[in-house]
């Protein structure tokens, strides 16, 4: 521990801002700096075996750096001979003649760059350089305890490629990595993963897969210790997830009077028949809202496969369900878009969902508040001020509430909120579901609806803390979903129908 202390108190001041900027600042830290890529030793980085059109990187010493112009168009640039035990071939940087004055005679460097030019013309063509003196063979093989094969071990070994920051490059990372596995200090970290589940998936150590994935003797080595941490990174997910779950089964919510009969009658008015996946989709809600804790749920379904009409289902039994101990001001929804377009589309969808049940629902935009059914005429909303619309809710008088996410989550206040709605779930994340529920005394259920088609096992992954309804099929005679590309030849078409749209 102390050698590592020693050796990072000598770090340049870039040295430290590029660390910085990627993020690292403690010895754990630069272990968890995983490799972006591997380049292969042997034969294939070496002078005398590249290729024209090949991307390579070489390990060799700088010869006869000068800077010169390129005959025909009199270009300045910088000219140099990289060579190796093999052979060497010539390096050209085009209009960066300064590069010449950065290098020395004798100058040991990785360099990574294209062929180009043919036969003996062959060169590398500007070329990144790395000027550490590290050579990747020593630095790798020490990594390793020797065993009777230490030159095969060397040349079927693999580089580690990390993302570089200016000032820290590659093999830096590979350097200072050789003095943390040095001191052992890898093997101190306490595993995470219980040592029975590593056994189950033939998962190595974590010790064995930091070596592993820093400097792999072979690409099964690396290929072992990428699904180890990647498990380890979806095992914290799903304990995180698990853990949230628990948490909202001790919450409390409000009692919601479920009236199934009266909920049939409200789903017979709708314009068209609910599908089967609708009728699914609103039994599960249902259900949820019978038990003693806050729903957590995810319906997930296709653009028109009806997920408007599931939520305006579920709130209108939420609308008339009344707190506990009291026969007025009903409980509150909160439906919030991500957009005030969308906002404004629902708000029109619930108005022809609940015209023929008197229910208020308003609407708030950054640029207007509504409030429906306005007095005059019955049947339309009424533009209300701000101040009068926030009062209102804050009240109970509007029970059903829309709008864009900032505006509903940030600058209302329920009386009774019992049911929060989110369009569109990725643009409303868990840390704001979070603060939502701590928002309110009692946990409001919470219906998350997307169209992004999200695989199951993934939805599962991501949102494990989420019950999943998914709407499978479409309403009957609902037209299929034209989606054109118009290229550039057609943008007259595009703007006409937009005109006319």
């Amino acid at each position: 521990s102390s050698l590592i202390t020693s050796e990072f108190s000598r770090l340049k001041p870039d040295q430290k801002s590029a660390l910085t900027r990627l993020g690292i600042s403690t010895i754990r830290d630069l272990l968890y700096h995983f490799p972006a890529r591997y380049e292969a030793s042997g034969p294939k980085g070496t002078v005398s075996a590249v290729e024209t059109g090949s991307e390579v990187t070489l390990y060799g010493t700088i010869r006869k750096p000068v800077t010169k112009k390129a005959w025909k168009s009199k270009r300045p640039m910088a000219e140099a001979y990289l060579e190796d035990a093999s052979g060497k071939i010539k390096i050209i940087w085009f209009s960066q003649p300064y590069i010449a004055k950065m290098l020395a005679d004798g100058m040991v460097v990785k360099a990574s760059g294209k062929i180009a030019g043919t036969g003996k013309n062959m060169y590398l063509a500007n070329p990144e350089i790395d000027r550490s003196p590290v050579n990747p063979e020593d630095v790798h093989d020490t990594l390793f305890t020797k065993t009777d094969d230490a030159t095969s071990i060397i040349e079927d070994a693999l580089y580690a490629i990390y993302p570089e920051s200016r000032g820290v490059s590659s093999l830096w990372f590979l350097h200072a990595l050789k003095k943390v596995f040095e001191s052992r200090i890898h093997e101190t970290i306490t595993d995470p993963i219980p040592g029975d589940i590593l056994e189950r998936y033939n998962l190595p150590s974590l010790s064995t897969a930091l070596v592993w994935i820093h400097a792999p003797k072979k690409k099964g080595d690396a290929d072992a210790a990428r699904k180890r941490f990647a498990f380890e990174e979806i095992f914290f997910i799903q304990l995180a997830m698990q853990r949230e779950r628990l948490q909202s089964v001790q919450e409390k919510s409000l009692p919601i009077s479920v009236d199934r009969k009266a909920l049939d009658a409200f789903v017979a008015s709708f314009p068209f028949p609910p599908t089967n996946a609708q009728k699914r989709s609103i039994e599960s809600i249902v259900s949820d809202f019978e038990k003693a804790h806050p729903m957590r749920r995810l319906l997930e379904g296709d653009v028109g496969s009806g997920k408007t009409a599931v939520a305006a289902a579920t709130a209108y039994l939420v609308a008339t369900s009344y707190p506990p101990g009291r026969k007025s001001g009903t409980l509150q929804v909160a439906y919030m878009c991500p957009t005030e377009i969308l906002a404004k589309q629902h708000f029109s969808t619930f108005v022809s969902y609940f015209k023929d049940h008197p229910i208020p629902i308003g609407l708030i935009t950054g640029s207007e508040c509504r409030k429906f059914p306005s007095k005059v005429p019955y049947e339309e909303s009424a533009k209300i001020s701000r101040a009068q619309f926030t009062k209102w809710v804050a009240n109970g008088e509007i029970p059903i509430v829309i709008g864009t996410h900032a505006l509903v989550y940030k600058s209302l206040e329920f009386q009774n909120l019992a049911y929060a709605i989110i369009d569109e779930q990725h643009r409303f994340g868990k840390a704001h579901r979070r603060k939502l529920s701590k928002k309110h005394a009692i946990s409001p259920h919470l219906l998350s609806m997307t169209a992004t088609p999200i695989p199951r096992t993934l939805a599962l992954t991501i949102y494990g803390d989420l019950d999943l309804s998914l709407l499978d099929e479409m309403p009957v005679g609902r037209k299929p979903i034209i989606t054109e590309i118009l290229g550039p030849e057609k943008r007259e078409q595009g703007y006409a129908r937009v005109r006319q749209e």
